[in-house]
This record gives structure tokens, sequence and C-alpha cells, in this order.
């Protein structure tokens, strides 16, 4: 059974509040929607590590259209599908923003989907989205966009973090995660179980269910399904804050993102997402959530597994783009101590657990 329903608050705040109860904004972020141009202290052995993934993830593409088995060949889009869900269902809608609740099987499911995905544990993905949320395009922002296009898609991830970074993640409300014993079950064999599911299991299963060769099992199954997937989520801290449109609110950076939205995963409507970051489908209601990302929700929401999905309702998306312009806007989700009463009141919770 699902767990008591009941939602907790905590303390993470606005964009562009001036003062925080956890002390983590100590002026007005609006001055610091930018960097301070401070030298970047490159970290070398991230950078061959990702040469030599993308090099090797090359030939992969030449060995899934060249030698793989059919099979290998069928099976290559289904993985690559489960393994972003891993991202986008579990530590995106689910754990980083709360936009619904899960039993404890559909979390077993999305906790190995997100180890299979390789992108660090629940905890650690959660907080530096958390933390870009609160302090989106500046020095705080993890993947701070204001560096330019290839910082915020992979160049973080080769340098070493912005003491503000370090400094504002520790000032983030994670209580709701450390509470999670399945999280944190993950957070601390995160090193053993990551290479046995996102590296081992690709590779193994091929060769033992339908005779495909250990090169290409390897290279095709694991790596390559690996180093895609990281490009296409990585595109939404990097295009998504680039290049598109801005239908909710043209004062952040956060953009609608045509590429990403013709991926039909779920997570290309940026712009709609930094403003309701509670709305479990991260798009507008309609057409423009029929996303696979919502539908594996509203399957597992079916079966009970999957329930309080909170969704924001259409005249809600009208008034908050006719106040477009005031520069503010929700950070993380649902429970934020300073969520307005009026976006909570209008929120449509749907599934709702039933009292016993």
């Amino acid at each position: 059974m699902p767990p008591n329903s009941r939602d907790t608050v905590t303390g993470v705040l606005f964009e562009s509040d001036v003062e925080t109860v956890d002390g983590g904004l100590t002026k007005d972020v609006a001055s610091l929607r930018t960097t301070d141009g401070s030298r970047l202290q490159l970290v070398w052995l991230n950078i061959v590590l990702f040469v030599i993934i993308h090099t090797a993830s090359l030939y992969g593409v030449w060995l899934l259209l060249a030698e793989a088995s059919w099979t290998t060949f069928l099976v290559f889009p289904p993985a690559l599908l489960m393994t972003i869900l891993g991202i986008s269902t579990g530590a995106h809608r689910l754990w980083a923003h709360r936009t619904f609740k899960a039993s404890t099987p559909l979390k077993l499911i999305l906790l190995f989907l997100n180890t299979l995905a390789f992108q660090d544990a629940v905890y650690y993905w959660a907080r530096d989205h958390r933390v870009h949320h609160k302090y989106t395009e500046t020095d705080a922002d993890p993947y701070n966009s204001q560096r330019g296009w290839f910082f915020s898609h992979i160049g973080w991830l080769c340098c070493r973090k912005h003491p503000e970074v370090v400094e504002k993640g520790k000032q983030i409300d994670l209580s709701d995660l450390e509470q999670d014993a399945l999280v944190m079950f993950q957070k601390k064999y995160y090193l053993l179980l990551m290479p046995l599911i996102c590296f081992v299991l690709p590779t193994v299963v091929p060769m033992y269910l339908w005779g495909e060769s250990l090169k290409v099992s390897f290279l095709v199954m694991a790596l390559l399904r690996w180093c895609v997937s990281l490009n296409l989520i990585w595109l939404l801290n990097s295009s998504a804050h680039k290049f598109g449109m801005k239908p909710y609110d043209k004062n952040i950076c956060a953009v609608d993102q045509d590429f990403l939205i013709f991926c039909r995963v779920g997570e290309g409507y940026h712009n709609y997402h930094h403003v309701f970051p509670w709305d479990y489908k991260s798009s507008e209601l309609g057409k423009y959530s029929q996303d696979i990302t919502t539908k594996f929700i509203d399957f597992f929401a079916y079966l009970g597994w999957a329930y309080d999905l909170k969704s924001v309702p259409l005249d809600l998306v009208r008034r908050r783009a006719e106040r477009t312009g005031d520069g503010s806007h929700p950070v993380w989700g649902w429970g934020d101590r300073d969520q307005r009463m009026e976006d909570i009141a209008d929120t449509t919770i749907t599934h709702q657990q039933r009292e016993r």
C-alpha cells in the first residue's frame, strides 16, 4: 500500500527571493543571472574519459548498423527509452520535484532504471537539480547556461564545481530524500550497484538470451545506450536553456525546445517546467501532455502504484501567462514553504489514496 499521502513542507524557496529562511540567498538573484567569469579548473581525467566514451560510442553506432543482430537492433530503442525514463520519471519528476507519489514496488523499478542510467545516485541528482531551479543561470547553478552551450551540456562535468555551487548545495533542503530509505540505500551502495546494472547486465543479457557477441553487447547495449541517453538528457541543460520559445515566461532562460519535444519523452517543454515544476506532466494538459514519461506515470497510476498526481489546470496556466514579466516563478515542486496558496488551491490532484 502507498504510504500516508500527507505532504510535508520544505524550506526550498523561490529563485526571486532576496532572503531565505535557510540562508540560501544573501542578495538579489536578479543581479546574479550571469557568471563572474572565473577561470574554470579543468578535471583532465573526466575529459579523457568522455573523449574515450564518445569515440567508442561512435564505433558502437557502426556496430549497431553493420554487425549487430536484428534482435539487438530492435531491442536498442526500448532499452534507451527505459534508461531515459529512469531520469525523467524517477530522479526528475518523482524525487527532485515530488510531482507525484509512488508505492514501494514503483520506487524499486525507478531506482533500478535510474541506476541503469548512471547519472549519479538519486540523492545527488535531485540535489543538483534543486540547486539548478533555485539559482538558475547564476554561478550557483551547476550547469549555468550563461557560461555557454558547451559548458551547460557537458563542460560542467569536465571542471571543478564553482564554489557557489558547493555552498548553495549544502543549504538545499533534502530532508524528504533523507527520510526515504530506498533512496538512501541506493546512495550508500551506488558504486556497487551502478557497474552491475549499467554495464554488466546490459552486456550479459544479450549474450545469454540471443547469442550476441561480447563486443556488440558491450559497445552497443551498454556503452552506446548510456552515452546517447546522457546527451539527450544533457540537452535539457544546454539547448533547452538557449534555443526555443518562451510561451509562459519570457523573462527566464528556460525554453520550450522543439527537438526535445519531437523526441516525445516529455522534457522538452522546459519553459513550462520552470514555471510549474510541480506538474507531473511537465507540460500543459491536452495534446501537449501526450509524452511517454507522462503515459508511463499514468499507467502506474492506473495500477495504483503512482498516486497524488499534481497537475496545473489550463486556467491557472492562462493567468500565469498573463502576469509573465514579474520574474517570480516556483523552484522545484510541490510543498515549497513559499508556494503561492492560489497555486496550491488550483492544482488538480488525481488518483488520490482512499482513506481506509
